[in-house]
């Protein structure tokens, strides 16, 4: 159904339809970068696979995604974010199926970079979609909403992998999107507006976005490629050829009126700070949830379903922050509530890394809290800047860097945690906090050097 050019945002109840629509999808999208977590172990231990070559069943779904996410997002503006949203649902619910049904590491991993496909689709315009759907009085609200369904997706993987495990085995952990993600695709049919204002003068730049696909792919390619030990020579091959075809990238990119990769957008200093702040949180994050479940049940001995629980608190401080972070918004400065958040975030992972060699649960949980209290407080704040800092006709690329900058960060961290169990065996849990803590500071200094800029910029 058009939306009318004049016309602020649906209105209600419409909108609240498609809220359920968004959240629907986003949440099974963002989710499924985690959810796989805790029952890695029992997957790696039934594909006869090392913990460092399981862990590509998370990076193909980020993978996938990060070298395709722009080129969605381009397409969005370019067909329609209703159409692109609508798509990207069928194709995640149809591979998700090939998921639950792969009978080899090999094709549970293509099928996850199938999936991955589907879900840059929903990740791509989902932000355009909510500054089309609330009106513009409202729009802090429904940033603030979406950057939670984001947030608490991110985290609640292993909460929500250890409710199916506990009566299911892994397989159920793909086959519960197909009836969630059938259920988004009919509200997103009868509630989910168009975007009208699309261009026929624009054009989707075909080696814009194989240029892009590779750039990604290369650096995360060499990313991953010495956290399992590939040859060097190979490793040192992938850089070259990335720094050749990212420099043509983004020089062809300048050049262009409508980029696939708004590059130009970095010149705002508050939008490249908050991208910076957003990268380091997120690697920070997949550092710790796909290290930890390896501790929890290789070291500690829990089962799935208690490492599943002990995780849980994670989210749950992140569902109670988020809200109160976009009430804060109004109050303080995004940098300084990062910041605060972030430090939060930081020593909640270095008390992680303390662990006492038998933690008992108590241990454990309050640690978990301090991580997602931090990041809950956070993430709102971010999102609204990188959002809001963007000119509102280009939306719709802030929207996709938006995604690129979590995505990159969550993948880099996923590959990195790989790293810190080939290099130090057992202790690969402990050395990923530590790490993650690191960036977490940095990502704190990043959001707190935002004060002294201003809250948006022009080109």
């Amino acid at each position: 159904m058009p939306l009318s050019l004049h016309m602020d945002g649906l209105p209600l109840p419409r909108r609240y339809g498609a809220i359920v629509a968004i959240a629907l999808g986003i949440s099974v999208a963002v989710l499924d970068g985690t959810i796989a977590n805790v029952a890695l172990p029992t997957i790696a231990r039934q594909f006869q696979a090392s913990p460092a070559e399981s862990v590509w069943i998370i990076n193909a779904y980020q993978l996938a995604i990060i070298v395709s996410l722009l080129s969605f997002s381009f397409l969005g503006d370019l067909l329609g974010y209703r159409r692109i949203y609508q798509a990207g649902l069928l194709l995640f619910s149809a591979t998700s199926l090939l998921c639950a049904f792969s009978d080899s590491l090999t094709m549970l991993t293509c099928a996850r970079i199938l999936q991955g496909f589907g879900g840059a689709a929903l990740m791509s315009v989902n932000t355009a979609l909510i500054r089309i759907i609330y009106p513009q009085r409202y729009l802090g609200r429904g940033m603030a909403i979406n950057a939670l369904i984001v947030a608490v997706s991110s985290a609640a993987g292993p909460t929500v992998a250890a409710a199916i495990l506990s009566v299911a085995s892994w397989q159920w952990l793909f086959l519960i999107n197909v009836p969630a993600g059938m259920l988004a695709l009919l509200f997103a049919w009868r509630f989910l507006p168009e975007n009208t204002q699309t261009s026929s003068a624009r054009r989707f730049d075909i080696l814009s976005a194989i240029m892009n696909a590779l750039t990604f792919g290369l650096l995360l390619s060499a990313l991953s490629g010495a956290a399992q030990g590939q040859d060097y020579r190979l490793i040192l091959a992938e850089l070259l050829a990335l720094l050749v075809i990212g420099t043509l990238f983004i020089r062809r990119q300048l050049a262009m009126t409508s980029p696939l990769l708004p590059v130009d957008l970095l010149r705002i200093p508050v939008f490249s700070l908050s991208l910076c702040t957003s990268i380091c949180s997120f690697l920070a994050q997949m550092l710790a949830m796909v290290s930890l479940p390896f501790f929890l049940q290789s070291v500690i001995g829990r089962s799935e379903v208690e490492t599943g629980l002990l995780l849980t608190p994670w989210p749950l401080a992140t569902m109670v922050l988020s809200p109160v972070a976009g009430r804060l918004l109004e109050r303080f400065h995004a940098g300084l509530l990062g910041g605060i958040g972030l430090a939060i975030f930081a020593i909640g992972l270095f008390a992680l890394a303390l662990l006492p060699a038998a933690p008992g649960d108590g241990d454990i949980i309050w640690r978990m809290a301090l991580c997602g209290a931090g990041f809950g407080l956070f993430q709102s704040p971010n999102n609204h800047t990188i959002i809001s800092a963007a000119p509102r006709h280009r939306s719709g690329g802030a929207s996709g860097m938006l995604g690129t900058a979590r995505l990159l960060g969550q993948s880099s961290g996923a590959a990195l945690v790989a790293l810190m169990f080939n290099l130090f065996g057992a202790q690969g849990t402990h050395a990923s906090l530590l790490l993650a803590g690191l960036f977490s500071t940095v990502a704190a200094l990043f959001s707190l050097s935002r004060l002294r800029q201003p809250a948006g910029g022009t080109l």
